[in-house]
Formats: C-alpha cells, structure tokens, sequence
C-alpha cells in the first residue's frame, strides 16, 4: 500500500509499505478521506511541538471498516472515524475521565505513525460510529472536536462576548460550537480573507483584523467597555497569546488550545486583580465527538462550508507546500484514497 511519509521539515516521500497485520484488540480501517490540519503543515514546517521524523502524518480520518478488533456494535463495512488520541486507561488523567491528556498518550499522525495511507490499525476502543455521515463529513469531525472542547471547558453561557483569535480551521470551529453554545462571537486574525469567511459564511457577530485596527478600543465598543469574558487563543503564536491576557474582562476564562514551544508571559498584577482563569485545551472526548456529531446532523454544523481544497493521494506531494501560503486560501484540504 501506498503511504506518504514526512522524512524531515519540507520532505514529503512515496513509500510502498505492508499493509498493517490484523492484530488483536485492534480495528483496521480503509482510509477513504484524509483532512489536513495544521498539525500536519506544522510537522512539514518543522514547528510542530513533540514531533519526530520521520513521520506517516495525517488523523483527521474516515473510511471503512474492515475489521472490527471485536468493537461491540461495529459491523464490517461500517463507515467510520476514530478518535485519534490513544490513552492507556490506567494514569491520573485516565482515571479522572480525562484521557484526551493521558501521561502515555499516542496521538496518531504526531507521536505515532498516521493515516495519510490506504490502510490504518487502531485500537478498537477508538472507534467512532458514522451515523449515516458523509466520508466528508467524518473527516472534519475530529477537528471540530477540538473546538468544541474548548468551549465545554470555558464552560460558555448564553450572551457572554466569546474573543476567538486565529480564525484557521480550528479557530472556525471554537466559533462554531460557541455561537452553539450561545455566545456572542468576536473573531479576531490579520487575515481579511477568513474574517471575510467568518463573516459571511459563519456569520459571526464581529470581526476584527489586528493588522488594521485598534483591538482594544474595538474590544471596547462591541462590549460596552466590559471586555470579552472569555477569551480563546487558537494561533499557538507566541505574541498572540501574550496579547491575550490584556482583552479579557474582569472575572474571565482564558483557553489556550494553540500550542506554543515557548515560555508564555503575563503580569501578575493585571491578571490577579481579574481573578481570572487560564486554562489549556488539549484535544477532545468522546462526548466531544459525539456533540460535532448531533450538530452536523441537526444542520447546525455545515461541514461544506470548510472544504476549500480537494485532491487524490497522489498529488499531495506536489500540492501540500503550498497549503502553507495564506494567499491560496485554504481553510481545509481533503486528501481522497481510492
């Protein structure tokens, strides 16, 4: 089977490997979709935080199932996705229901080889039912996953100003399942083709372009001068996430879900007289998936609205570079596998 494997930062090759053995407790999947992510550029960058080459890279996913790995309720043939975190089931996070940050984890396509192939195994446990979607469809599920997440974990009530800064594709989805959630949306990204996007295709309640506007004063109007009570950073810029602590309002929650190889710094001061919160994000739950999941089938998520790049496995090599110029427009690229 053919595979796509990342050897080092800027170096995509072909490589012909065995299709994985049937293994116990483990499913395999006939890959059908692949999404691309910012995980993945990052990894082809060479930016992307605990990472190492060479690399099968690719966990935004759906196919079919070819086995099941004895997955109670899973049939062979079923279409499905999967939850690209694996956990060992028995550390601290594990045990407090929280094995999206599981001490062992292996996340597919980052700590262990991915699914940019023909064929994946996968624990059987990991196994996410398609529930009548599209392979499109399941194929933005684990992104949109972590979006919404983010917001369970900010814990977002009806009416608050929700500030979403970087308006990628995972920023897009944060603002998704927070206007789900009832928040009133402020977008904020120096890029005026996907604040345009927000705008118009999501229609968020405001938007805000950082290399053309004051933020603060902006921040200020749309909020009666009371500030966004939560504030989400979806860049992992460095400089982006120190800026954040500043737009918060007294009281507010701080989620970082970019992530960041750096130190991050704040001024105590600032942020004790807000008695605020800084919290991180880290990947998503089955729950997580299962709400993405009730939300597209309720046509409260359009999955179509992100796919802006399509292509079959043979070309990524010659395209996936230029996934990384803003100027192209890329919101989500999708990899088809015959």
């Amino acid at each position: 089977m053919q595979a796509i494997v990342c050897e080092e930062p800027g170096k995509l090759v072909f490589k012909e490997e065995e299709r994985p053995e049937i293994k116990e407790g483990y499913a395999q999947i006939k890959i059908r979709r692949i999404g691309v992510c910012g995980t993945d550029l990052h990894a082809f960058e060479g930016t992307q935080p605990y990472f190492n080459y060479p690399r099968i890279l690719g966990h935004e996913l759906s196919g079919d199932l070819v086995e099941t790995g004895g997955a109670k309720g899973f049939h062979k043939g079923d279409v499905v996705t999967f939850i690209p975190y694996f956990n060992c089931g028995f550390c601290i996070a594990c045990r407090s229901g929280k094995p999206n940050c599981c001490v062992k984890i292996d996340v597919c396509g980052v700590h262990i080889d991915g699914g940019m192939t023909e064929y994946l195994n996968v624990p059987a446990y990991s196994l996410v039912h398609g529930a009548g979607l599209s392979y499109d469809e399941l194929a933005l599920v684990e992104p949109l996953a972590i979006g919404a997440h983010s917001i369970r974990l900010a814990d977002v009530t009806p009416g608050e100003f929700i500030l979403v800064i970087g308006a990628g594709p995972i920023g897009l989805g944060i603002m998704e399942f927070a206007r789900i959630a009832g928040g009133k949306i402020i977008a904020m990204d120096l890029n005026a083709g996907r604040l345009e996007f927000c705008r118009d295709r999501l229609k968020v309640d405001h938007i805000i372009n950082v290399s053309t506007e004051n933020v603060l004063e902006r921040l200020s109007v749309i909020t009666k001068k009371d500030m966004p009570s939560v504030v989400i950073d979806a860049t992992g810029s460095l400089k982006a996430i120190n800026e954040g602590f500043q737009y918060m309002a007294h009281g507010a929650r701080y989620v970082l879900v970019g992530l960041q190889k750096g130190e991050i710094s704040l001024s105590h001061p600032e942020f004790h007289r807000r008695e605020a919160k800084l919290m991180s994000s880290r990947n998503a739950n089955r729950e997580d998936f299962e709400h993405v999941i009730t939300s597209m089938k309720k046509g409260l998520v359009k999955p179509a609205n992100y796919i802006t790049h399509r292509i079959p496995l043979s070309r990524v090599k010659d395209e996936f570079e230029n996934w990384l110029d803003p100027a192209n427009g890329v919101i989500k690229a999708i990899i088809e596998v015959d």
